[in-house]
């Protein structure tokens, strides 16, 4: 990433020390912020290890090679959504999962650039493509239960599929981070909690929609 030679980092050389799952992560955290920066094709393991401030042999001593380094950081980025779900697993709270997607949307620059790259990259490599699918399909599946458990539950509308209001909500969560980095000014706190309201007004039980148990 190269930089005024005050701000670069210092380049250090040698067999990685310290914790290998804190170092892999420092890696992962380079590796988006290059993409973030100058996009998947330019990137590089070289450009990696300058932004985290080693050799690039460091790097290839937890990352084979760059398709390897890019495919640990899609996992670590579906890793983050399934956290997100599962926090609410046990409570099927839709409104604070939707509240924890934008915060994360909104709150890391870096974030939405990051995907999109990859997601243009798996359009041209079918086994990123596959781990793309499996990871979604994943995640639209534990969105899924929990919308099916708020519909037992009577909080959310069974008069649509809990399948595809799960990919309505994702639809909406992906708009919204697609949109952010070009319109910033559209995610204020107090519009971000409208836009909140809005999706969980339209998720909600309306009269006379309610089934039976016997419909």
């Amino acid at each position: 990433m190269g930089g005024d030679a005050g701000t670069e980092r210092v380049v250090r050389r040698g067999r990685p020390t310290g914790d290998h799952e804190a170092k892999r992560a420092e890696l992962l955290a380079a590796a988006a912020s290059v993409i973030a920066r100058e996009g998947y094709a330019n990137a590089s393991l070289r450009k990696v290890a300058q932004r985290a401030g080693c050799t690039t042999g460091a790097v290839t001593y937890y990352f084979a090679n760059k398709e390897e380094l890019v495919t640990a950081l899609a996992e670590s980025r579906f890793d983050t959504y399934d956290a997100l779900l599962e926090t609410g697993l046990n409570r099927t709270d839709i409104k604070a999962s939707f509240e924890r997607w934008l915060a994360l949307a909104t709150g890391d620059e870096e974030f939405w650039p990051v995907m999109s790259q990859l997601l243009a990259h798996a359009r041209y490599e079918p086994a990123f493509a596959a781990l793309i699918e499996r990871r979604y399909a994943r995640y639209r599946e534990v969105h899924t239960s929990i919308l099916a458990a708020g519909q037992a539950q009577g909080t959310i509308r069974d008069d649509i599929p809990a399948d595809l209001l799960a990919d309505q909500l994702s639809a909406m969560g992906d708009g919204w981070m697609m949109m952010f980095p070009f319109e910033p000014e559209r995610f204020t706190p107090s519009r971000v909690q409208a836009l909140i309201d809005a999706a969980i007004t339209l998720i909600s039980p309306t009269p006379g929609t309610r089934r039976t148990s016997g419909s």
